[in-house]
Parts: structure tokens; C-alpha cells; sequence
């Protein structure tokens, strides 16, 4: 559990959406539009926060409602950036990253719906909670902090939208995603496994990764340090996507004659046949993996090429 919420509520981000209901969507109208009212005073603005988050599922529309409201995302923003101070140094209270999580709630709602998302990233509001993600601190408020501020990336990449890739990749998240990867908590590391992922399944993304040696050998270097500590700490799930992100940098030409050289011997070997023996997706993702490296070498590659020895 982490300050009151728990890894299956987290994690509904990964799930397709569903409608809720008819009879579970008639939350009393009147009082959201109360709660947004009560957002743009200071005063009223932390039970309005734990109030709309507590709804945010169940009101369908609630991030057009949000976003065309006076005041509203100004008021979210200035909840971020009231933490900035407690970063560093790292001060941050339970209290405190419980309350902007709430905010960030929100803007993950935002991010979530079709009709508000552009705007979303045309105002680019995911560059407010970068700060956020570069904390190191283990302490639990700045663990849910990173996590939750993960959810708003990962709500925006859950979408498949081309705007996304393309905006994400002029920012820092995939270096920041890294260092989760490499340090965080395994939550966290599922979380910022999942955008990599989703970054990489984007033909943009891929090449982007796959056009210098330094970013690919960066990616490699995480995802092999991910898999020699999964052999010692398994967790089916952050399996899962490590080995589709590897078996999608396989559809790289250049990538898959670097990964001949660099794949860890733990995906060739039967490393994790217990941890995959009821998951029959990552297993024929894995055989496949195998499969591209050992197909099509050629003896004059053109691809990345390997430092300097």
C-alpha cells in the first residue's frame, strides 16, 4: 500500500477503459461543479482536490469539464509547483504528496480523454512533474510522488497517439524513464517500463532510440541490468515488458546486430522458465526474440556499431 493507495487502483491505467454504468455515473452534478468552484481558492482547495479524485471515474466528462473551467488548471499547476521547494532538499510530507497527488489525479484525467489530451500536451503541462521524476529520495511520500506522476506519462502513452511519441520525444522522458528503471521501486520500474515500451512500438520512437549508439547502448545497458536483477528478483509483470521492449528493438536492423552481441544470456537460457510457465504471451515473445537474432546475420553489418575496443 502506498499512503492509502494500493497497486491494483494504480495500475488501472494499464486496463482498457470501460463505460461505467448508467447507474453509477449519476454522481450529483451540482456537487462537481461545487468541487471545481472550490479549486480556485487556496481555502477550499485540498477537500475539493481529495473529492474530485475520489469521482474522477466516475464522471465521464470530467476532464472537458476540468480543462474549459476558469481557473482550474492554474490551480492544479500552482499545486505542483508548491512542492518544487520540497524536492531539495527533500523534505516532502506524507501530507503534502498525498495532496498534489490528487492534482496529478486529475491531470491524468485530462491526459486520459480524447477531447482534452492535445490541448494537454499543446500547453505542455507534462513538463511541470519532470522535476518530479529526477527525485532519487526513497522515502515513501517521494516514491508515490514519482509513481503517480508516472501514471500521467503512462495515461498519455496508453493512448497510441502519434502526437504523444512526438511530443514525449523532445523532452527528457526516456533518460528519466531509465534512471526509474534502473533505481526505482518495482512499481515504479513496471510504470517506466511500460513507456519505454510504448515509445518503442511507435516506428518514431524506435528510430529515435535505434539512430545513435548512445542512446540505443543506454537503452540496452538498463534493460540487461533489469534482467540480471529480475534472474535474482523475478516479477512476471516487469518481465513482460522488459522482453517486449527487446523484442521490438529486434525489428531494428541495426539494433538486432548489436543485441547478437549484448543480449543477456538469462533470456537464451532457462533462466526464467518457472516465472513464464503459466505466461504463454511473454514466452512467444521471448522464442521470437531468439528468433530475429539468429536469422538474417550478415557478416558486413552497417548498423550501430560497437565502441572502440
Amino acid at each position: 500500500m502506498l499512503l492509502g493507495i494500493n497497486e491494483t487502483s494504480f495500475l488501472c491505467f494499464f486496463l482498457p477503459f470501460k463505460p461505467v454504468p448508467t447507474a453509477l455515473a449519476q454522481v450529483d452534478r451540482e456537487k462537481i461543479y461545487q468541487w471545481i468552484n472550490e479549486l480556485s481558492s487556496p481555502e477550499t482547495r485540498e477537500n475539493a482536490l481529495l473529492e474530485l479524485s475520489k469521482k474522477r471515474e466516475s464522471v465521464p466528462d470530467l476532464a472537458p469539464m476540468l480543462w474549459h473551467s476558469f481557473g482550474t488548471i492554474a490551480a492544479l499547476l500552482q499545486e505542483i509547483v508548491n512542492i518544487y521547494p520540497s524536492i531539495n532538499p527533500p523534505t516532502l510530507t506524507a501530507h503534502q504528496s498525498n495532496r498534489v497527488c490528487n492534482a496529478l489525479a486529475l491531470l491524468q484525467c485530462v491526459a486520459s480523454h480524447p477531447e482534452t489530451r492535445s490541448a494537454f500536451l499543446a500547453a505542455h503541462i507534462p513538463l511541470f512533474l519532470y522535476p518530479f521524476l529526477h527525485t532519487v529520495s526513497k522515502t515513501r511520500p517521494f516514491e508515490y510522488l514519482r509513481l503517480t506522476s508516472l501514471g500521467v506519462i503512462g495515461a498519455l502513452v496508453k493512448t497510441d497517439e502519434q502526437e504523444v511519441i512526438n511530443f514525449l520525444l523532445t523532452t527528457e522522458i526516456i533518460p528519466l524513464c531509465l534512471r526509474i528503471m534502473e533505481s526505482g521501486s518495482e512499481l515504479s520500474k513496471t510504470v517506466a517500463t511500460f513507456i519505454l515500451q510504448k515509445i518503442l512500438l511507435d516506428d518514431t520512437g524506435l528510430a529515435y532510440i535505434c539512430q545513435t549508439y548512445e542512446r540505443f547502448s543506454h537503452v540496452a545497458m538498463i534493460l540487461g541490468k533489469m534482467v540480471l536483477q529480475l534472474s535474482k528478483e523475478p516479477s512476471a509483470r516487469l518481465l513482460k515488458h522488459v522482453v517486449r521492449c527487446y523484442l521490438r528493438l529486434s525489428d531494428n536492423p541495426r539494433a538486432r546486430e548489436a543485441l547478437r552481441q549484448c543480449l543477456p544470456d538469462q533470456l537464451k537460457d532457462t533462466t526464467f522458465a518457472q516465472v513464464l510457465k503459466d505466461d504463454t504471451t511473454t514466452k512467444r515473445w521471448l522464442a521470437q526474440l531468439v528468433k530475429n537474432l539468429q536469422e538474417g546475420q550478415v557478416t558486413d553489418p552497417r548498423g550501430i556499431p560497437l565502441p572502440p575496443q
